[in-house]
């Protein structure tokens, strides 16, 4: 039964953002495997979207479930509208039918040219019959890590075949894959896969502070940025260095993919995330400064308060 104080709590929840998904966890951190799969998804796809975690609202967790006469949790909803489950979120994902609702253009659905080495198809030939004949699925994410497993067909996969070995593939691999090389080599463990990804963007780089302060002083053309907290930032900041938040993020997203941006944060690990967001985005040119601001003031400028 759904008392009318959580049916209102929903209510102004579904019409907070076009796009709202009630899961268990968060964005950052699910907490299942279904709702992992539906943040996968909606990453792909949308910027922004605004989770809701019923682990921490047991009114909401089953509240959710008699708003939408649905029994399971992830559940997504766009523009107000109840779309569906994790199941019913992939097929829609897979034929292209979510990224109409979400108003994103539906990539064309062609197969990529993989190029496989005769010891790789060996070697996927021989696990596919072992396996009782599961589908092979080759996903290649956001920041371009791969992963080649077995299991059976999903919705909306495209098929592949190099060597007599076909893979299955998703719309957003499908984009990724084109020239993809795989091999069969020796590794310190053993034997594996080995897949080169000539879409792969450059990996981030590490700045030094002093080549930082080369740059700003010779003005190269950068875009310098701060991923710290405001709080942080009211105790000591790099001079040009724009503190990020939504707008900002957005504006770095409509950049060209080829513009140098440098992220810098307290001792350079929240930046390094920060720059393998964007660098996930394929920004080619991604730089991360090396200690952070605590090294910017021991090796550059000591007038940057450290704390």
């Amino acid at each position: 039964m759904l008392d009318e104080a959580t049916r209102q709590r929903i209510d102004r929840t579904i019409t907070s953002d076009r796009v709202v998904l009630f899961m268990k966890g968060n964005r950052q951190s699910p907490q299942c495997g279904f709702s992992a799969t539906v943040v996968q998804i909606l990453d792909e796809l949308v910027p922004d979207y605004t989770t809701v975690d019923v682990l921490a609202d047991p009114a909401i967790r089953e509240g959710i479930k008699a708003y939408s006469s649905w029994p399971t949790i992830p559940q997504l909803y766009v523009g107000g509208e109840f779309v569906g489950g994790c199941d019913i979120v992939r097929e829609l994902y897979g034929n292209g039918e979510l990224h109409e609702k979400l108003g994103v253009a539906v990539p064309e659905r062609r197969a990529p040219t993989l190029h496989v080495t005769p010891a790789a198809a060996g070697f996927l030939r021989e696990a596919i019959a072992k396996s009782g004949g599961q589908a092979l699925h080759l996903r290649i994410d956001r920041g371009f890590q791969n992963r080649a497993y077995l299991g059976p067909p999903e919705p909306g996969e495209i098929e592949a075949t190099a060597l007599g070995v076909t893979f299955r593939v998703d719309l957003a691999t499908a984009q990724r894959a084109e020239g993809v090389r795989i091999d069969y080599v020796e590794t310190e463990h053993g034997h594996d896969l080995a897949i080169e990804n000539p879409n792969a963007p450059v990996p981030v780089r590490q700045l030094d502070p002093k080549e930082l302060q080369r740059l700003l002083d010779e003005r190269v053309s950068l875009h310098f940025f701060d991923v710290r907290t405001a709080e942080e930032a009211a105790i000591a900041r790099i001079p040009g260095a724009r503190l990020v938040d939504a707008e900002v993020a957005a504006e770095i997203e409509r950049l060209p993919r080829d513009a140098m941006l440098v992220f810098h944060c307290h001792h350079g690990g929240r930046s390094q995330q920060a720059a393998e967001h964007f660098r996930g985005l394929g920004f080619r040119n991604v730089h991360n400064l090396v200690g952070g601001i605590d090294a910017w003031s021991q090796q550059v400028d000591p007038s940057v308060p450290r704390y």
